[in-house]
């Protein structure tokens, strides 16, 4: 076991340090914090922004004598911009994956991976590890400055409504990212497994969607099938277990697939 988790240990650290080292994941971190950025001001002080619609009710409480129901300016700026924040992460998810295994086809480099004692699921969990705790790096600055901003909520907010949206936002990544790596398995060109990546999450997102036209049993399955549903639960702050039990079945699947897929590819190049 212990040769496992120092197996596991030693494939992480390389992924990780490949992308603090990369000029393109610099790229993806600053294009995501820029358009977070711009998520965050247009929602809290943009034109149709939160506060500009509490000052559009306040004016209208002093004009009409019937009252008008108070907005939580702070759960409804967090709620929404965590909302935001999920359909971004259909975008650079895709990019963040599209080299764990399509650079080292490429490279050659995956058939030394292969014939080494390290095992095709660990090699899978410690390239998913590294570009989780990547993404987590890149989260975490506007994790900070979120609070600052519900810091001047005025009444507060509690503290365990954000941790428990950005668990479920670092579980949403992760199972896009696990579904990224199974694809970028299967191709040696990381700007087609990019575009399939983006593909197939686009299509589970709008399972919810498509689900309440079926309606009935069916759509009760697809609909529970949809990755943005189950984060929805969480950007509520609500901590469903049901939820939690897919995106952990999701990122699973994904590592499964993923050494099964090197596991073909071996057996046909013997």
């Amino acid at each position: 076991m212990a040769i496992i988790f120092g197996n596991i240990v030693a494939i992480y650290r390389r992924e990780l340090q490949s992308y603090f080292v990369s000029p393109l994941a610099y790229i993806i971190a600053g294009i995501f914090w820029l358009l977070s950025g711009l998520f965050l001001i247009s929602i809290l002080i943009g034109p149709d922004g939160i506060l500009s619609v509490v000052e559009l009710l306040d004016a209208q409480k002093s004009r009409i004598s019937t009252p008008i129901p108070p907005i939580d300016v702070a759960y409804e700026f967090l709620q929404t911009f965590l909302d935001r924040m999920g359909w971004l992460l259909l975008f650079i998810s895709p990019i963040l994956s599209m080299g764990l295994y399509s650079q080292e086809r490429k490279q050659g480099t995956l058939e030394l991976l292969a014939t080494s004692p390290i095992t095709n699921w660990s090699v899978a969990l410690g390239k998913l590890l590294g570009v989780v705790t990547f993404f987590i790096t890149m989260i975490l600055p506007i994790f900070a400055l979120e609070n600052i901003i519900l810091s001047y909520a005025n009444p507060s907010i509690s503290l365990l409504i954000p941790i428990v949206g950005h668990i479920g936002l670092i579980l949403l990544a992760a199972a896009i990212l696990s579904l990224g790596m199974f694809i970028s398995s299967l191709t040696e060109s990381t700007v087609f497994s990019a575009i399939l990546t983006f593909a197939a999450t686009l299509l589970l997102l709008f399972f919810d969607i498509i689900a309440r036209g079926i309606g009935g049993s069916f759509g009760y399955v697809l609909g529970y099938l949809s990755p943005i549903k189950h984060y929805n639960s969480f950007i509520q702050g609500i901590f469903d277990t049901s939820s939690l039990i897919f995106f952990s079945s999701s990122i699973v699947l994904g590592i499964f697939l993923t050494s099964q897929s090197i596991d073909v590819l071996n057996s046909q190049r013997e």
